[in-house]
């Protein structure tokens, strides 16, 4: 059985999305803890850990995506070096909202860790126990 190119469906950006909508329920508790413990500047440098981390997962999701439509050597490279792009704007971001924005550095660094650690165990986890069976998997 063959099936066109154009109807199979991007799983590594299905699973990005899936990943990313699940920090609606991470990101609030990671909010809250930083608002409580260091007021206005707690909770925002939070929420920009918490969005670095989601746009991380998308970007990936999407160059994986894209590259392996393309061939299976421009997949493995795009999870290679993606991996260390994505790194390098995620520094160069944050530099950048460092340098013009107060910003608690300990609340973004220990929010953007956890999300990261917490959204991919999640998502590991859905699916290992199959929660995932709508994805074609074998092509």
């Amino acid at each position: 059985m063959t099936t066109d190119q154009s109807d199979q469906v991007a799983v590594e950006s299905v699973l990005a999305r899936h990943t990313a909508a699940r920090a609606v329920w991470v990101g609030p508790p990671l909010i809250l803890l930083f608002a409580v413990t260091g007021g206005w500047v707690g909770a925002w440098s939070a929420a920009i850990g918490l969005a670095a981390v989601v746009v991380n997962f998308l970007l990936a999701g999407a160059l994986l995506s894209i590259s392996a439509r393309i061939s299976l050597a421009a997949y493995h490279a795009a999870a290679l070096f993606g991996f260390f792009l994505r790194l390098g704007l995620l520094v160069l971001t944050i530099l950048l909202i460092a340098r013009f924005v107060p910003i608690d550095r300990f609340a973004f660094g220990i929010s953007a860790v956890a999300s990261y650690l917490v959204l991919l165990t999640w998502e590991a986890v859905a699916v290992a126990r199959g929660r995932e069976r709508d994805l074609d998997w074998i092509s």
